[in-house]
């Protein structure tokens, strides 16, 4: 009897096995699982805080179950290739790199690359209805992995669930920033040289009309300064914002120079001589009227907020043309920002 009951084990036991497997095999070889969430703010503020991991660690469900997670970033700063690392008690070890990214439009993550654990995901972004429609999603292939089949019908519920919180934490956070819409800026990244200039300090009232006359005026004096100093232009004019005085706009009127020696005077009663910002910025060129240079720093400051990015120093802008000589609609004009860069 003893033999019976074993033999009857291993047949009731090797009958419930092969049932696994049999069910396993027809059990779903992918998992998908998908969220999606009305935002109301521009698609390129989405696509600031999806393309970067640093700016996802601020409503990651990661960050928020396992705030202790040993968290290392590596790769590039955003975009294809950004990577990151994690291990923490609650949420486990893993790597999730960008493998694809189109502005204001789509980025997609492989998680565990190369590991029998990899998947992928993916955020679709566009307008709708004059907001942004994010559509959070991922889908991981089992293959033949019965196990995994089988912990798929299981964790499927959870990750959605995580999902639907980030995804509600992600609008929260787009929401909360400014909503001014920068997805038509070419920004340029770089790290600017140092150039010597010389310039006059200048204020006036913040009206294209006023700021025009006055650096009209200020430019003067410093090619009068110039000229009477044997020194030559070496590079278009600039003007250097510097804040406000009260009602008063103050900046730097500034052309780059060349041929200072030890005998040119450090500075007049009015123009003096100095050095520009040396580092890392952010670039954009603007085309068009000086009266719409407020509208691409408002863009700027927009940008530089859903990037995280901090500044450091003051913005400046150069005045690639000459008004004199093009027509207003085509004037070009580099806005320059100093930033940090970790």
């Amino acid at each position: 009897m003893p033999e019976y009951g074993v033999q009857k084990f291993l047949y009731v036991s090797g009958a419930a096995v092969a049932v696994l497997i049999v069910v396993g095999l027809f059990l779903p070889r992918h998992s998908r699982v998908e969220v999606s969430t009305l935002v109301d703010a521009p698609p390129a503020t989405v696509y600031a805080l999806v393309n970067d991991f640093r700016r996802v660690d601020l409503w990651s469900p990661r960050t928020a179950t396992d705030p202790n997670a040993r968290v290392i970033f590596s790769g590039p700063k955003r975009g294809i290739g950004a990577t990151v690392t994690w291990d923490g008690v609650i949420v486990g070890s893993g790597t999730q790199t960008i493998v694809e990214s189109r502005a204001n439009e789509h980025v997609a993550t492989t998680l565990n690359p190369g590991e029998p654990g990899e998947a992928r995901t993916w955020f679709d972004i566009g307008r709708e209805d004059g907001s942004t429609r994010v559509t959070w999603g991922f889908a991981h292939d089992h293959g033949l992995n019965l196990v995994g089949r089988y912990f798929a019908l299981l964790l499927s519920g959870v990750v959605k669930r995580e999902y639907e919180s980030g995804i509600g934490a992600l609008k929260e956070l787009a929401e909360s920033l400014p909503r001014t819409d920068f997805g038509d800026l070419d920004v340029e990244h770089l790290v600017v040289e140092q150039v010597q200039i010389a310039y006059l300090p200048t204020t006036s009232l913040p009206e294209p009309a006023a700021i025009s006359e006055a650096m009209g005026k200020a430019y003067f004096e410093i090619l009068s300064f110039i000229d009477t100093h044997g020194l030559t232009e070496a590079g278009a004019a600039l003007s250097i914002v510097r804040g406000f005085a009260g009602s008063q706009l103050r900046f730097d009127a500034a052309i780059p120079v060349r041929g200072i020696t030890e005998e040119t005077p450090r500075g007049s009663a009015a123009v003096k001589l100095g050095s520009t910002y040396s580092g890392p910025a952010i670039r954009v060129r603007h085309v068009g009227s000086y009266r719409q240079l407020g509208t691409t720093h408002r863009k700027l400051a927009a940008y530089l907020t859903a990037l995280g990015l901090e500044r450091n120093g003051d913005a400046w802008e150069t005045y690639v043309s000459d008004p004199t000589r093009v027509p207003e609609a085509e004037l070009l004009t580099d806005v320059y920002y100093p930033v940090r860069e970790d």
